[in-house]
């Protein structure tokens, strides 16, 4: 359910700010929001509270954004908290911000290695992925994970390469344990 309402708006989003030639701008926007909603926490409690009614919890959002962001999102924001949707507000949020990186062919990848990557290593690698991939830019995200012991695991969307040291020890520690030797068969 919760994949289903975020798809829906964030696509109704996503294609009325390409429609109005808006992407760029609805992005900031989106970005703006998500965070001030991030940075309160006492107006997330105020709209998942039970005893507030819709009508008192859409005054609240259009005296906040009003006039600081455009009416699409305001409406958006409004319409979502019409229909009970409130938590799924930051998922809507994330759908909308996804599908405006995939339309720029903009990728995000997670790159976990064994050490710390020197800035020239960091920037090899996203050297590669851009000749690699259709992406003509990457949102890099570099992370450490010691018990790969070496070599590096890359995450974009979906799609995992892990040529990790781990990963090939287990690896062959599966394929090792599959070969069964019967009694007898060893030369001596």
């Amino acid at each position: 359910m919760a994949k289903l309402v975020s798809k829906t708006y964030g696509d109704a989003l996503f294609e009325a700010a390409l429609e109005d030639n808006k992407l760029d701008s609805m992005s900031e926007e989106v970005k703006a929001v998500a965070a001030a909603i991030a940075a309160n926490e006492d107006l997330s409690k105020l709209m998942d509270h039970p005893q507030i009614v819709k009508e008192e919890k859409v005054r609240i959002i259009e005296e906040i954004f009003g006039g600081r962001v455009s009416a699409e999102l305001v409406g958006l924001v409004r319409m979502i908290i019409e229909k009970n949707h409130y938590k799924e507000l930051t998922k809507v949020f994330d759908y909308f911000l996804d599908r405006v990186k995939e339309y720029k062919n903009i990728g995000t990848a997670y790159v976990t290695s064994a050490c710390e990557l020197s800035q020239e290593q960091k920037n090899a690698v996203e050297k590669r992925l851009l000749d690699t991939t259709k992406y003509v830019e990457f949102e890099m995200h570099f992370d450490v994970d010691a018990t790969l012991i070496g070599g590096m695991k890359i995450r974009i969307g979906d799609r995992v390469v892990d040529s990790s040291i781990k990963n090939k020890i287990e690896k062959l520690t599966r394929d090792l344990t599959k070969i069964q030797l019967k009694v007898g068969e060893c030369a001596p």
